[in-house]
């Protein structure tokens, strides 16, 4: 299975509830944290949310 390496590139200070919780569920505190997840519908949702926060690379 592909797998998604979602780094945050801004803050989500001041962005909506629904967004930091977003962030939160991928597992992402910080600005230039990655993190790696399976590529999932659920995980595609998540990032969707929060296109703006994240860079998605994928990973072979």
């Amino acid at each position: 299975m592909t797998q998604l390496k979602v780094t945050q590139i801004k803050s989500a200070i001041g962005t909506k509830q629904n967004h930091r919780a977003s962030l939160r569920t991928l597992g992402l505190r910080k600005i230039r944290q990655s993190v790696v997840r399976d590529d999932t519908p659920q995980v595609r949702g998540l990032i969707h949310t929060v296109r703006h926060l994240v860079v998605v690379e994928e990973v072979k």
